[in-house]
């Protein structure tokens, strides 16, 4: 079973952000189960599953009422679309997802993803505009290194060069301004220059072309990096003073995985719009969203209007009943409560890290943390792209791997192993993490 199930993988599966060379004379890594804050592979290996999945599976692995949850609907009905019709489910979910997003997004616009939602939003921001009688407002600001998808206008929005440039040309419009890694910053610097620069970068644009900002609580691409305080409070200004709407890019950060149902909650701003997907349903069932303000409804509710614009399997029938499923589960056992109580010791165990000659710098939040490596602790000094290659790919992600742990190294930016998992993982599955990262870090830092 399993002889065949590697070539077959390695015949016919295409894997996403693969470099399939690899598993020409390689295990193709096959998981076949999961369990809590576990998952185990082919040959019955168990590894702690620290990222998630995708920072996505926020309840954890094998709950059955999930697929009971998609049977159920699949008897009663197994799909209809939201294409000017409506069904149960989809109208509950957005209902539920209004009553716990932050100020007026009461209004629940499903994808299938969270590319999907990043390019919706996008195109909502534009013809709200043009609804307002400023068809010129199409540009999207964004931050350097941020992650906002693959999509054509979600990979404008995203700030990595090595993931834009194959498929340029792009979608226009796209600006990108400084992010908030204050570990690179000089100590002089304004802690508030980043949300400064986002003015800069309307005003060099013309405010009257901007749609929209769009940008994640806490920046995924580059290693979790975490606002300062007030950034958002000025971002909103800014926005604010020169018409832009601001877009809250929470495909990672809701749902828990900052300790809050939302990461505009945990830091104090309401956005005009949130994107949203992964933890909405544990990622059990595809499924992503666009929560925008009334006002940004509005314009679209009266005579002839619409938005024209949706995703064929937006809002599926069983992919809500999935979602409903999981806020039940995160609703029973309070599992931002969880996140939140259980925070500081993740942090305390990664902080503890730091005598590590290899670790530059700790940041994140909630359950969503990542170390930064540093060839040098004094002077920053970060890796070169062949000794990065080194370090990653050739040691530190496979001994991971090997040794039980699942987790996220990546070089997109400086070099970071990134760590995210299930909502419901505590002190005993921290020790575990650092039972495997320590020794691995040490033997990665005596071997560069």
């Amino acid at each position: 079973m399993s002889i065949d199930l590697q070539e077959q993988a390695k015949r016919h599966l295409w894997m996403h952000f693969t470099r399939m060379g690899a598993y020409a004379d390689a295990e193709v890594p096959v998981i076949v189960r999961g369990e809590g804050c576990y998952v185990y592979d082919e040959h019955g290996k168990r590894y702690l599953d620290g990222l998630s999945a995708l920072y996505c599976v926020n309840i954890g692995h094998g709950r059955a009422e999930m697929g009971q949850a998609a049977a159920a609907q699949a008897a009663e009905l197994g799909f209809y679309t939201n294409w000017s019709y409506a069904h149960p489910r989809s109208i509950e979910l957005a209902a539920r997802i209004a009553g716990l997003a932050p100020g007026n997004l009461n209004r629940v616009f499903f994808t299938s993803g969270g590319s999907e939602a990043v390019e919706s939003a996008w195109k909502l921001a534009k013809a709200y505009h043009t609804a307002q009688g400023e068809r010129q407002r199409h540009k999207l600001i964004s931050r350097n290194l941020a992650y906002h998808g693959t999509s054509m206008g979600a990979l404008t929005a995203t700030g990595l060069t090595a993931l834009r440039t194959p498929f340029e040309p792009l979608t226009p419009g796209g600006a990108h301004v400084p992010n908030t890694n204050s570990y690179r910053w000089s100590e002089d610097r304004d802690p508030l220059w980043a949300a400064d620069a986002i003015e800069e970068a309307i005003l060099f644009e013309g405010p009257d072309t901007v749609a929209a900002v769009i940008l994640e609580p806490v920046q995924n691409g580059g290693g979790c990096f975490v606002p300062q305080e007030g950034y958002f409070q000025r971002v909103r200004e800014i926005c604010d003073r020169h018409g832009v709407l601001l877009i809250s890019d929470e495909v990672i950060c809701s749902w828990g995985r900052l300790g809050h149902w939302f990461g505009s909650d945990r830091y104090g701003y309401v956005p005009d719009m949130i994107t949203t997907a992964k933890g909405l349903s544990s990622a059990y069932a595809p499924l992503g969203a666009v929560i925008a303000g009334d006002h940004i409804a509005e314009p679209f509710l009266h005579g002839t209007a619409a938005f024209s614009h949706g995703f064929t399997f937006g809002g599926h029938p069983v992919s809500c009943a999935v979602a409903m499923a999981n806020l039940d589960v995160m609703e029973r056992e309070d599992l931002c409560a969880n996140v939140r109580e259980n925070e500081g010791a993740f942090r305390a165990m990664l902080d503890g890290l730091r005598d590590l000659p290899i670790v530059g710098d700790v940041r994140g939040a909630g359950y969503f943390q990542a170390i930064e490596l540093v060839k040098d602790k004094g002077t920053k000094e970060t890796f070169d792209g062949n000794e990065s290659e080194d370090l990653l790919r050739g040691f530190l992600s496979g001994e991971l791997y090997r040794r039980g742990l699942i987790c996220r190294t990546d070089d997109r930016g400086d070099p970071i192993v990134q760590l995210s998992p299930p909502l419901i993982a505590g002190p005993e599955q921290f020790a575990e993490i650092e039972a495997i990262l320590r020794p691995v870090l040490s033997e990665a830092s005596e071997r560069m």
